[in-house]
């Protein structure tokens, strides 16, 4: 899996096999009960672009998914998008422009979320419950997404808000957390808001 999910092809009795495009990965996580499940390593994580907290429904959404999954309605799914158009939006993402400044504060996010270098990072929190930080994945994470939120928003140019805003799926499972963090109950998101709170930000959103 983790050559399929970083390369795009699997290799069997040394041959090589290209995926078909466009090709993802899901994987959906329990956080009650895991018992009989296998933890992923720390490694196939970090090749997960993002890690999305689904969390409850809202009180309205609830009632909606009553109606529609114990009466007799069938949902008919409509194409919207072929395999072709999104390969199309895909590169279209890569062509979102981001600043210079802009990249050095991803840099300076990633770079701050490691405790096992030289250099302490800005955040004490970071410092505090942090075990082991983010790799570079974590910043080409950010750019990408950042870009595509722009896109979607009908940007054609990234923003500090775009970082910000993708910056916790981004994050949350590539910082592992230490002891102390979960005896005190101190959850990644709460890191990430202080990194976010303690890395500089660049003068000007665009920062062009």
């Amino acid at each position: 899996l983790l050559e399929a999910m970083q390369e795009k092809a699997i290799s069997y009795s040394a041959e090589r096999y290209e995926l078909p495009k466009p090709f993802f990965v899901l994987a959906t996580q329990n956080p009650v009960e895991q018992a009989g499940t296998y933890p992923l390593p720390e490694a196939q994580l970090d090749r997960f672009l993002m890690y999305v907290s689904v969390g409850y429904p809202t009180a309205e959404d609830e009632v909606e998914i009553l109606r529609r999954t114990t009466g007799t309605q069938e949902v008919e799914l409509q194409k919207i998008l072929s395999a072709a158009d999104i390969i199309v939006l895909q590169r279209l993402v890569r062509e979102v422009e981001i600043s210079e400044p802009l990249l050095s504060y991803v840099s300076q996010l990633a770079r701050n979320t490691r405790t096992n270098t030289d250099l302490p990072s800005v955040s004490d929190t970071v410092n505090q419950f942090v075990q082991w930080g983010a790799g570079p994945r974590a910043g080409q994470a950010l750019v990408l997404c950042a870009k595509a939120k722009a896109l979607i928003d009908g940007r054609f140019a990234a923003t500090l808000d775009d970082i910000q805003a993708v910056a916790y799926p981004v994050l949350r499972h590539r910082m592992l957390l230490n002891f102390q963090a979960e005896a005190q109950n101190i959850t990644a998101d709460q890191v990430i808001s202080a990194l976010l709170n303690d890395v500089q930000t660049p003068a000007s959103p665009l920062s062009s």
